[in-house]
């Protein structure tokens, strides 16, 4: 199992329960930002629990979630609506053909992926010409020295982490598979030291650096979120 799949694996109920909490401002967030028709068939990559494939699900005509971890599946299952359908599956090599899709998306699993810009890839070609593609993630930010130092907090506090990508390199992927940005947002989220790494699982040596280092930098723990809906051509 991978270190990504063994972190998800442990912590699955914690973040099943963080799902849970925040459901009713995702489902809002995602119809206001996505604004979609309610007959689409939608795909969520790296469900997780199910997080973006529930919050889709009253606002279109079916969505199937994928994601490698069989014990957030098994979560995302129990919270299962009548038009959603969970699979195991890799984010980097689809199990779908191309065009399978009217809207595609991920929520928060690009910087867990060691090859996210397969995955990008990989929503492109399953979402139909005129389709949609949603992506939201975590940024690292512009400025090197600050990417540097959030990128040594956020690998101490979760092994799985992987590497944020910048804005930059988010709309070079995006322009290189062919989607045309519609509508983007960046928002700040503000977190709490010990539920954060409470999520994560983080213990011991870890967890006592992630402290350290977050009483060092105050700005390691706000998050800059960025929203993206583009456009298949």
């Amino acid at each position: 199992m991978s270190s990504s799949a063994d972190r998800f694996a442990r912590t699955a109920e914690r973040v099943a329960a963080r799902q849970d909490v925040r459901a009713e401002a995702l489902e809002q967030d995602v119809r206001d930002f996505a604004r979609p028709s309610g007959d689409e068939r939608a795909l969520d990559v790296g469900t997780g629990a199910g997080a973006l494939a529930l919050a889709l699900a009253p606002h279109v005509r079916e969505v199937v979630g994928l994601d490698p971890v069989p014990e957030l599946l098994e979560l995302a299952r129990a919270r299962a609506l009548p038009n959603t359908d969970f699979v195991e599956g890799d984010g980097t090599e689809l199990p779908f053909s191309d065009g399978d899709f009217d809207l595609a998306g991920t929520h928060r699993t690009l910087h867990h992926v060691a090859r996210p810009d397969r995955v990008v890839a990989e929503l492109a070609r399953v979402t139909r010409a005129g389709g949609h593609v949603l992506v939201v993630d975590q940024l690292a930010p512009g400025d090197p020295v600050a990417a540097a130092a959030l990128h040594e907090f956020e690998t101490v506090r979760d092994p799985s982490h992987r590497r944020l990508l910048t804005d930059g390199e988010l709309r070079e992927l995006f322009a290189v598979n062919g989607l045309t940005l519609l509508r983007e947002r960046g928002e700040d989220e503000h977190r709490e030291l010990s539920a954060y790494l409470d999520l994560a699982g983080t213990e011991g040596d870890r967890r006592a650096r992630a402290e350290s280092l977050a009483a060092a930098d105050a700005e390691l723990l706000v998050e800059r979120i960025g929203w993206y809906l583009l456009e298949r051509s």
